[in-house]
């Protein structure tokens, strides 16, 4: 994992793996005598990658594969085995709340697998990566513990609009199934960061499709879609873990996500039977379980939506009022050369 160096340095929230019922690293690493060349990059892990090697590779890779949807299923695939760790993220160096850095090359669970996937598919080098995450990870790209998007449906699938479309029920049709939801961020804030914070309770109404009904969605899927897995008990559901969706060569449409031990790629209908062969057994002693699919696709030009939000200039990154590093300062720290 690259983390800030000590000189700028002083979660996951409520969204990805492992997430609680609804009521995330080193210096940057010193570059190289010698510069990336693409060819060694090409067999080389992209968790091993240094911050410089990212750069390189992402100005090669921009300049040679214009489709997203094969850049972020590229990109996923570069990153299979990638170690598995969970609450990696943070806001360091320009936050204390939750002190870890705000981003991780080297480990990832799933939230960071997939912010991580979007936001470098979507850029040109190193710096756009980073700026790019930031407006993925929080809502207006406002840097911070409160603006990070910790609930899935509320926060990350609703301000990243720019980005992915809910297809859930255009997906499945007759098949999907409802649920409402009750969101407390105030709540959560004062349990997980003993923060203040005066907000309203949301309820928000969802729908997934059951893994039973999977069958007649498999053909609608591309590569790309983002997929929230629901997990659920009783009449309560949530998002507990995100993923990609990725065809193999034959067609067999497979799953890219980063939980225990590592990033892995399996069909979907293997995921499935995985996590419910214990079925009966969990729902006889009342435990929470897996239950179904939520689909997210690509905008058509979700940059261009980008810009139409932020302005020329997106994406827009915003740090908190009190931080003693600059965005500039912070970029400038990895010493990517020209």
């Amino acid at each position: 994992m690259k983390r800030i160096g000590v000189a700028l340095i002083i979660a996951l929230g409520v969204f990805g793996c492992q997430a609680p019922e609804p009521t995330a690293g080193p210096a940057a690493a010193e570059p190289t005598a010698e510069a990336p060349t693409i060819e060694r990059l090409k067999a080389k892990p992209l968790y091993a990658f240094t911050e410089r090697e990212v750069d390189a590779y992402l100005r090669h890779l921009s300049a040679t594969e214009p489709d997203l949807r094969r850049r972020i299923v590229h990109l996923a695939r570069k990153n299979l085995e990638q170690p598995y760790e969970l609450y990696l993220l943070g806001e360091a160096p320009f936050e204390q709340t939750d002190p870890q850095p705000i981003y991780c090359l080297d480990r990832s669970d799933c939230v960071v697998f997939a912010e991580h996937t979007l936001a470098i598919a979507l850029s040109n080098d190193f710096p756009s990566f980073m700026s790019m995450l930031q407006r993925i990870r929080y809502k207006d790209g406002q840097i911070g513990v409160v603006t990070r998007n910790h609930y899935t449906e509320a926060d990350w699938n609703v301000n990243n609009r720019w980005l992915l479309t809910d297809v859930t029920n255009q997906l499945g049709g007759d098949a999907v199934k409802p649920f409402s939801q009750k969101v407390d961020r105030a709540k959560f804030f004062k349990t997980r960061y003993k923060l203040d914070e005066s907000m309203p309770v949301e309820t928000i109404q969802e729908s997934f499709i059951p893994y039973e009904r999977i069958d007649s969605v498999k053909p609608l899927l591309r590569d790309g879609d983002v997929v929230n897995f629901v997990t659920g008990k009783g009449d309560g559901y949530w998002v507990g873990h995100v993923g990609l969706v990725a065809h193999a060569p034959d067609g067999t449409v497979n799953l890219i996500h980063s939980a225990k031990p590592k990033v892995r790629e399996e069909p979907i209908d293997a995921y499935i039977a995985r996590m419910t062969k214990d079925a009966a057994a969990d729902d006889a002693a009342g435990e929470a379980r897996f239950r179904g699919f939520k689909f997210l696709r690509l905008t058509d030009d979700p940059l261009a939506n980008l810009r139409a939000i932020d302005g020329p200039q997106a994406p827009v990154v915003k740090l908190p009022p009190d931080s003693a590093v600059t965005w500039d300062k912070y970029l400038e720290s990895f010493n990517l050369g020209g």
